[in-house]
């Protein structure tokens, strides 16, 4: 007989059965990353990374489906404000910031109607809750707490089904990911006599390295190494983030060559053994310039996921 799913507000005994189902969806985008329960459980109440969006946040739900007295499912949603300082794509609308859940077993016709139906039962609610809100505009994301890890991963058809479903789309967007072992990195590229290498904080926040000829700047890269706090340590070691990559005029391949062999030295000091990056996946020369300098694909992620708007509710 199939079991009734039941949906229900998280509890902090789900702590453990959450951080699983989530360490399980981000080791299928980025091989080894995990979070702690802490992690996890601090993600619910604020993004402290997301200096700009967060702030707009004026509350917060989190609900579980259960099926057979085991969380198969959880979806975090954010309401926004309706005051002038959010954006207007986020003033008074209403977010499922990621679902997740776990996939159907095609193999085993009963596991896989019981799958679906947990993951409706959530769909349902998560509109129950945009629905009290009444959020003017309603979109959808999977975007957890670890760098390369957002969107709708292609890694997650379960997911992508299962919002389809309850109404959303994606947007025309999409992003890929890649990574590469520190270790790939071009190694000790000579730069022309006349560029300087230099290395500060960026405004970004980030570590930053830049070519400079005379006073003008060449070429930069800016690299996030925040990533590697203790519960957000992949099993393989530390892991950064290029943010900023930017050829200046005159710029050629061999001198950013030469500015990431300058940031990988950097990386090594530190201990980070591989470098995420996410660009447009229809930039197909930034894609293979990527890969020639030894970074290989993660994951396409599909963005701009939206409730059409027949299903939105005031």
């Amino acid at each position: 007989m199939s079991a009734r799913p039941r949906v229900r507000t998280f509890r902090r005994d789900d702590r453990d059965q959450l951080t699983d189902l989530v360490n399980s969806h981000l080791s299928a985008v980025v091989p080894g990353a995990r979070l702690s329960v802490n992690s996890v459980l601090g993600s619910l109440e604020r993004q402290p990374d997301e200096h700009v969006v967060d702030p707009w946040v004026v509350e917060r739900a989190t609900f579980v489906v259960e099926s057979r007295h085991r969380v198969v499912g959880a979806a975090h949603l954010h309401r926004f404000t309706a005051g002038p300082e959010a954006s207007d794509d986020y003033r008074d609308a209403g977010l499922v910031q990621w679902l997740l859940l776990t996939p159907p077993d095609d193999e085993d016709p009963e596991q896989s109607a019981e799958a679906r139906a947990a993951a409706d039962a959530l769909t349902a609610a998560c509109h129950a809750q945009l629905a009290a809100w009444q959020v003017r505009v309603a979109y959808a994301d999977g975007q957890l707490p670890f760098a390369g890890v957002y969107g709708v991963p292609e890694q997650w058809p379960h997911v992508r089904e299962a919002l389809e479903r309850a109404g959303f789309r994606p947007g025309e967007h999409a992003e890929t990911v890649l990574l590469a072992p520190t270790s790939a990195l071009p190694r000790a590229v000579p730069v022309p006599d006349d560029v300087a290498l230099r290395r500060t904080l960026g405004p970004g926040g980030g570590v930053r390295f830049t070519a400079h000829r005379g006073t003008e700047t060449a070429a930069y890269v800016e690299l996030d190494t925040t990533l590697g706090r203790a519960e957000r340590q992949a099993a393989t070691g530390g892991t950064a983030e290029l943010v900023d990559l930017a050829p200046g005029p005159g710029a050629d391949d061999a001198l950013l060559a030469g500015v990431l062999a300058e940031a990988r030295a950097w990386l090594e000091l530190a201990g980070v053994h591989r470098v995420l990056v996410g660009t447009d996946a229809t930039d197909h020369e930034e894609i293979a310039q990527l890969r020639a300098w030894g970074f290989r694909e993660l994951t396409t992620v599909s963005r701009g996921w939206r409730l059409e708007r027949s299903n939105v509710v005031r």
